[in-house]
Parts: C-alpha cells; sequence; structure tokens
C-alpha cells in the first residue's frame, strides 16, 4: 500500500529485564520521549494504535491494554485501536496508522508497541509463544514442526519443544537445516550473523546484551537445537517504542528537520503454498516495492526479524537483498555489516536488541528513522537514505502468520 504520512518523533525505552517495571510505565515513558521528539503535546493526539501481543497471558491484562496505558498518562478521549497481531503488533499497528494518516482521516496520530515477557513463572513466557499457532489444531505447535521436518526431510523430536525452549526456536532449526540442505549454508554462518549483529548491538545503549561475540564464542556457546546455540536466538524481554505520525500538511507546519516519510507498508498473511519459493517475506516486500518504487538496490539500510540468526540470512534471499541462495555469500563479503554495501540490523536486531514481542516492530521504526536522520551515533550508517523494516509473527502451515514489510525515505519538504 502507497502511503504519505510522516514520522515527527520517536522513543524507545532500553529493552531488557524490567521485572520491577509495569507495562504500562514501559509504554508511557517510550510514548512520552516520542512526544518530545516530536515537539508535540499530549493533548495533540488525535488516535493511538497500540500493538501489544501478549499481556493477556503474562501480566492478565486483555481487552483494554491501550487504554490502561494511555488513561494512566491522562490521555483519553480519542479513538484507541488495540492490535494484537503476534511479533508483528505493532509494525501491524504502524501500517494502519500510517494508512489512516495517509487518506486524510488524521494529522498526529501515536503508534506504541509495548510487551513484558519475563516472569517469575516461566511458563507464562514460553506459553506466551505456544498460543501463536493454531491451538485448535490437534498437535499444535509442534505440529507445525512436524510439517516443517517433514519438508525439510528432517528427523523430529518433540522433546523439550514448548517446555524447555520456545517451540519457535524448533520452527526456526527445521527451516535452517532445509536451508543448510538445499544451498549448503552452514552453522558457522548462522554464527557469523550473531557475531555480526553483537558488534552492532554493542553501539546501540538500549540493546539488551551489549557484549560483542566473536564466531567461535557464539559456536561453542550452549546448543538449544541443532543447529542453533544461544546467541543464535532471539531472547525474551521487556520494553516498549513508539513513533508519532504525521500527515505531510502538519509535516509542514511543524516545519520538521530531516522528515523521514512513510513510502509504503504491506501487511500479508500467509497461505498454503503451491510453490517451494513462495513465502509470505517475499510477497509483503514486493508489494512493498511496488507501491513505493523502490526497489532492494535503492536500500540503505534495513532491520529485519531476526527471530534466529538463520533467519536473518534467509531473509536475505526473500527480500531481494541477493539471489535465492546467495544469503551467505552476501554475509561473507561483509555487506551487511556496518560500513558494507547494505547494512542489516544496525540495532543489533533481535538478537542483540531484543525481543518483547509487541514492541519489536516499532523499534525497527525507531531505528530507521534514526539512521536516516544522521543521528544513530556510532552505528550510523553514512548517508542513509531509504530503509526497509520487515517485521514477522506466528506460524500457520510452513510460514509466518503475519507479515509487515514498510519503507522509509528521506525527503526534503522544501
Amino acid at each position: 500500500m502507497k502511503m504519505n504520512a510522516y514520522v515527527a518523533g520517536v522513543g524507545m525505552v532500553p529493552f531488557g529485564k524490567h521485572l520491577d517495571k509495569t507495562l504500562k510505565g514501559l509504554a508511557g515513558q517510550a510514548i512520552q520521549l516520542a512526544l518530545n521528539d516530536a515537539g508535540l503535546e499530549k493533548g495533540q493526539l488525535q488516535a493511538a494504535w497500540m500493538g501489544n501481543a501478549a499481556a493477556g497471558v503474562v501480566t492478565g491484562q486483555e481487552m483494554i491494554r491501550g487504554e490502561v496505558v494511555l488513561r494512566n498518562m491522562g490521555i483519553g478521549r480519542i479513538p484507541v485501536v488495540n492490535v494484537e497481531n503476534a511479533c508483528a503488533s505493532s509494525s501491524t499497528a504502524f501500517q494502519q496508522a500510517a494508512a489512516m494518516v495517509s487518506a486524510g482521516y488524521y494529522d498526529i496520530v501515536l503508534v506504541c508497541g509495548y510487551e513484558k515477557l519475563f516472569h517469575e513463572d516461566k511458563a507464562r513466557s514460553l506459553g506466551a509463544f505456544s498460543s501463536a499457532v493454531d491451538v485448535e489444531d490437534p498437535d499444535g505447535a509442534v505440529n507445525v514442526v512436524k510439517k516443517l521436518a517433514e519438508a525439510a526431510g528432517e528427523p523430529f523430536d518433540a522433546e523439550g519443544a514448548g517446555t524447555t525452549r520456545s517451540v519457535f526456536m524448533d520452527i526456526y532449526a527445521m527451516m535452517a537445516r532445509k536451508h543448510m540442505k538445499r544451498y549448503g549454508s552452514t552453522a558457522r554462518h548462522f554464527a557469523m550473523v550473531a557475531a555480526k549483529n553483537s558488534r552492532h548491538g554493542a553501539l546501540n545503549s538500549r540493546a539488551q546484551f551489549r557484549e560483542e561475540m566473536t564466531v567461535e564464542q557464539v559456536l561453542a556457546a550452549r546448543s538449544i537445537i541443532d543447529p542453533l546455540t544461544l546467541p543464535m536466538c532471539s531472547p525474551i524481554g521487556d520494553g516498549a517504542a513508539a513513533v508519532i505520525l504525521v500527515s505531510e500538511r502538519k509535516a509542514r507546519q511543524l516545519g520538521l528537520r530531516n522528515p523521514v516519510r512513510v513510502a509504503a507498508s504491506a501487511l500479508v498473511s500467509g497461505w498454503d503454498f503451491e510453490h517451494a519459493d513462495d513465502s509470505v517475506g517475499a510477497l509483503a516486500a514486493g508489494q512493498a516495492y511496488e507501491a513505493a518504487g523502490i526497489g532492494p538496490q535503492d536500500l540503505s539500510c534495513v532491520e529485519l526479524h531476526d527471530a534466529s540468526a538463520p533467519s536473518e540470512l534467509m531473509a536475505y534471499e526473500y527480500l531481494g537483498l541477493c539471489l535465492p541462495g546467495a544469503g551467505a555469500e552476501l554475509l561473507e563479503s561483509g555487506a551487511t555489516a556496518l560500513g558494507g554495501r547494505i547494512p542489516v540490523n544496525t540495532s543489533g536486531g533481535l538478537l542483540r536488541k531484543g525481543h518483547p514481542v509487541g514492541a519489536s516492530g516499532c523499534a525497527q521504526i525507531v531505528e530507521l528513522t534514526e539512521q536516516l536522520q544522521d543521528r544513530a551515533g556510532a552505528r550510523q550508517v553514512q548517508g542513509a537514505r531509504v530503509g526497509l523494516a520487515h517485521n514477522g509473527g506466528g506460524a500457520i502451515g510452513l510460514d509466518a502468520a503475519a507479515t509487515v514489510v514498510t519503507l522509509l525515505v528521506r525527503e526534503d519538504l522544501r
């Protein structure tokens, strides 16, 4: 979908383990930071889209999640739309809000993604992920892994899936094994992704993990499920990120400096594949590229859904950063690292920045906005003009249940 909305301000709290903070407290802090960044007051907001995935499971807050957050800040009267779409919750909220602004319904709106996944009862945290599949399937999440294992020609042992580890790590492991068999990628390549993102995350003060790791350290870490070691798996976390979107008219009135425009955003759902090369991510990316009149060759930087290290390498291919099967070669060339041709996950990605699922999509927009406005500090991509955000969520069949791809461009309103 072609868009014409502008990012007026962004805010994000550091991701991590925040057992001492409330869900609405984290969200409120991010929202206030975004308002301050935009130079706007909360009373100027005309509507809000609030993205959260797991509060019902982890904290027990259901139904009025966004209203609870905003009322705590003294914000009422305005329309509040609560968005839940697995790990793509806040990117979906962003896509819907940008569409409404582009259509002319609002001039100033809020988008916020927020989540608390840490809990004293670890079963609650794992339960949040186990619900992001078709639970009416008799075998639930395990059946998704079985289908992927069959497609990869791999045996599957269900022990530990959804109990000692997130079942999604089993899902990513089977996808990785299929890629390894088909294209020759290796565990070392996946370790290279994790090490690269650790270098990026070390430069990000809001990242959950700030330690640099070598490829050897990643490979030697505790095994989760072959071929994934712990640093190849995104961690659970708590956090919040917020974005203020405005219309072009309001952007001109505000005199935005280095304005960032939402050029396109595509939200798609999965389907029953007929061809082996189909993917939800490729469909979303293709729609976004076409709507914006932008191609992969135009991108300056990318924030993509590296819920596992293999996920990043495979996304290189279906986002069009390289040809199918050439992800490992692109990685080895250094192109996706800071200083390379197309830096990917300069924030540290989900692997190092963290993955409080409802907040992850908005956090990608925060990173890209700061990159396009030359305020990313030590991780700045020089001359960044076009950014792509890719965020997936849930699993049905052989792929994500939902995916959002958004294109942001820096442009001069004068």
